[in-house]
């Protein structure tokens, strides 16, 4: 953990104009370590590793971790987080379906969570069931 080692993983991805998403960085409790971990689209995995692994190694990283397996289920609005109940109803409904969030990031307005691949489009169902947005209203074409 030392200043700008993720200002150097992060130009090395905007070099290769790779667009990384999900980006948390947690302290580690054993030690001055940190772990990293963000998400970038599938088709452009192979070429993040590539442009990250270098800087990796020059700063003294313990090792990379990928996992194709994951996918990524958000829910999106102005003011999400600063209306109490949508993060509560977003995790309920994942587990009401036995869906388990490996990860979890918010920003102002938006809520993602991080699970199995294979349970993304069955995560969207329930997420659209419990936020009813199944009865929302088209978009008037002008």
């Amino acid at each position: 953990d030392r200043p700008g080692v993720a200002a150097r993983l992060f130009a090395a991805l905007e070099e290769a104009h790779l667009c990384a998403d999900a980006i948390v960085q947690n302290a580690s409790v054993h030690g001055p370590e940190t772990d990293l971990t963000f998400t970038v689209k599938r088709d452009d995995l192979a070429r993040a590793v590539a442009c990250v692994e270098p800087v990796l190694q020059a700063v003294g990283a313990r090792g990379l971790q990928t996992n194709e397996a994951l996918g990524k289920v958000s829910i999106v609005g102005t003011g999400v987080l600063n209306t109490p109940g949508y993060a509560a109803r977003m995790f309920r409904t994942l587990a009401d379906c036995g869906i388990n969030i490996e990860l979890i990031t918010t920003s102002e307005i938006r809520i993602t969570c991080i699970v199995a691949r294979e349970r993304v489009a069955e995560a969207v169902r329930a997420l659209h069931a419990a936020f009813q947005l199944e009865k929302a209203e088209p978009l008037a074409e002008e």
